[in-house]
């Protein structure tokens, strides 16, 4: 089985501070990973170094079989589904639903002078048809509601076929109804077996989808534990990541946690 990401020792400095601590991670293809930590743990660094978008200050990072520092990052880049709210900040309001998603295929988050095929047109249609898009397609961008939004900007993210999907805090700002909404059509998209490597970045287990393999646990930087999610996720781990005493509870695949000075029982 091929590695889609493979970092050791991936640390990050910027002036006296250390965002990212000597991380290592490994990704295989197939596998559905959360990354779960506190707000400050690192997490939206982490994913700027898996999408290409930032160099490690040392270590070693592996993404699709090449090395950054060794490779054309705008070559690579059309390999990476990436879903993000700075990434969303870039795309014109006045842009249509329909040209947000297709304009993935040339890596531009506007529509100018280029040309699309329409095979090009008929796969943004298609994806935004799964995400339940379709029939806002001549919708500006701008229009949206934060949910409509969000499934846009992961059909965009699957636009190019790619083959290691990013989605940082998808469900961010989301009421209840969306993020619910949200994580069933990602639960799906998990147990599809031609959806590419999936990383989920969170720090809400309310958010984590059935379906997913694999969690990294980050605090201050560093790794407090990874590995496969049923073994990882514990309630010892929890308590680490997040600095408080924490109660894990499972229901039917789906996670929640509770301080256990709260816990009535």
């Amino acid at each position: 089985m091929t590695d889609v990401l493979d970092f050791a020792a991936v640390t990050v400095v910027r002036g006296k501070k250390r965002l990212l601590d000597g991380v290592d991670w490994k990704i295989r293809e197939g596998e559905r990973w959360v990354v779960l930590g506190p707000n400050g743990a690192g997490k939206t660094t982490l994913m700027q170094i898996a999408g290409t978008r930032m160099h490690p200050t040392s270590g070693s990072a592996g993404i699709l079989g090449e090395t950054m520092g060794r490779f054309d990052v705008f070559e690579l880049r059309p390999l990476i589904g990436l879903s993000s709210a700075a990434l969303a900040n870039q795309i014109p309001g006045h842009e249509t639903v329909l040209n947000v998603v297709v304009t993935a295929a040339y890596g531009t988050t506007g529509r100018w002078r280029e040309e699309y095929e329409k095979m090009d047109e008929r796969r943004a249609f298609r994806l935004l048809h799964d995400w339940g898009m379709s029939t806002l397609i001549n919708r500006q961008f701008g229009s949206l509601s934060e949910g409509e939004r969000k499934r846009v900007q992961i059909a965009r993210a699957l636009m190019t076929d790619p083959e290691l999907l990013i989605l940082d805090e998808p469900a961010a700002g989301l009421d209840l109804g969306g993020r619910e909404d949200l994580v069933k059509r990602l639960s799906s998209l998990a147990a599809d077996e031609a959806a590419p490597a999936t990383v989920l970045v969170t720090h809400h287990l309310e958010e984590i989808p059935p379906g997913f393999t694999h969690v990294l646990m980050l605090r201050d930087g560093g790794v407090v534990a990874s590995g496969p999610l049923g073994q990882t996720l514990t309630e010892a781990n929890l308590s680490a990541t997040f600095g408080a005493d924490l109660k894990l509870i499972e229901n039917g695949g789906r996670y929640t946690a509770v301080a256990r000075d709260s816990d009535a029982g």
